[in-house]
């Protein structure tokens, strides 16, 4: 049996090797000065258990809202359900909230008189003039994310989104233009680097946007090409793109959409961890040359897990919020809060990670 005073030699020599600063993937990982010692103690001087700096990382201050639910399940909420969520949101600090999509294919979240006569189905509630009324209540800015009628995802040809957004967003500005929190565009279609007809498309859904609502900004949320999207898209491909052809291809697009779009928040679910500064610092070099905002849609659902979709592991969470800060970014949004994040969610889960953000940033 190990005595008492064996046992501490024994842990004393392990801190010890682990302050060494240990080699983890060719960098030399820093341990901080103030967690080195004999022992490690499990709670730190103001009761947290956190043994890593509170606080670095950029708060999460907007979030999609997913009502279409294409990939994750519909959580069936009503007026009261949405209201709750949205005080959870303010409660740490989300200032602004963003439709991603006010349809795919058949399915809307309001009734559109065009979509309708498209054949889409009538929806039960309208869900835009419901989220425009909570983001009032609350003090927020509401982004209107535009329809997506699934071609682009069947033919890989972006210019067939326009037609029905011409439509969709002049519809859309006079039903609700009025509400003061109708604050942007989200131009929906997610893409990675050259995909057909995304300058072109970007940058007249980005004009029509603004000629329509006297300038209101807009923004895309594209992904980045690395090793996960990769995986998750051709098993034939063995890497994902590499920084440097990142930087030449995001270039190309930026020049040609950057006087419509005025922010970009990269998904940032696709690259592994260890890739996060260098990825993040060619995005906030690009968006500083052509003058647009630099925001990281920060998932909250882990892409590492065999199962689909599930909310994130935090250290995860914490250290990409952790690259952004690092990298100088503007704003950090996530997808998205009421599935991954929110302390009523369907996934248990979800609530956790909530406790653990408020308690990382020291929120109550």
């Amino acid at each position: 049996m190990t005595d008492r005073r064996t046992f501490l030699k024994t842990m004393a020599a392990a801190a010890a090797t682990a302050a060494m600063a240990p080699v983890v993937n060719g960098c030399r990982a820093k341990v901080p000065d103030d967690i080195k010692g004999d022992i490690l103690s499990p709670v730190s001087e103001d009761g947290s258990p956190l043994i890593v700096p509170k606080g670095a990382g950029l708060r999460i201050t907007g979030t999609f809202l997913d009502e279409i639910s294409h990939d994750i399940p519909h959580q069936n909420w009503g007026v009261e359900e949405w209201d709750a969520d949205f005080a959870n949101m303010k409660a740490i600090g989300i200032d602004t909230v963003i439709m991603i999509r006010s349809g795919y294919r058949k399915f809307i979240t309001w009734p559109s008189r065009y979509l309708l006569r498209k054949g889409c189905y009538m929806p039960s509630m309208d869900l835009v003039e419901l989220f425009l009324t909570l983001a009032d209540k609350y003090g927020m800015k509401f982004y209107f994310g535009l329809y997506d009628s699934g071609q682009y995802w069947d033919t890989g040809d972006m210019s067939y989104e326009l037609e029905a957004n011409k439509y969709v967003t002049e519809e859309v500005w006079t039903a609700y233009g009025h509400h003061k929190s109708f604050g942007g565009w989200y131009i929906s279609t997610e893409i990675s680097r050259k995909t057909r007809g995304c300058i072109e498309t970007f940058h007249e859904m980005g004009r029509m946007c603004k000629a329509l609502s006297g300038g209101l900004p807009t923004f895309i949320s594209p992904w980045i090409d690395g090793k996960k999207a990769v995986m998750g898209m051709d098993i034939n491909l063995k890497q994902g793109i590499s920084v440097r052809q990142h930087e030449e291809e995001w270039n190309e697009i930026f020049d040609g959409i950057h006087d419509v779009v005025d922010a970009c928040a990269f998904q940032d679910g696709h690259i592994d961890y260890d890739e996060l500064d260098a990825f993040f610092t060619v995005n906030k070099r690009l968006a500083d040359k052509y003058g647009m905002q630099c925001w990281t849609n920060a998932e909250t659902f882990d892409r590492d897990m065999p199962i689909h979709f599930l909310p994130i592991k935090f250290d995860k969470l914490r250290m990409k919020l952790e690259a952004a800060a690092r990298c100088g970014y503007d704003k950090a949004i996530t997808f998205e809060f009421s599935h991954f994040m929110s302390p009523q969610s369907a996934y248990l889960q979800a609530g956790h990670l909530y406790d653990r953000y408020k308690e990382y940033f020291g929120l109550k």
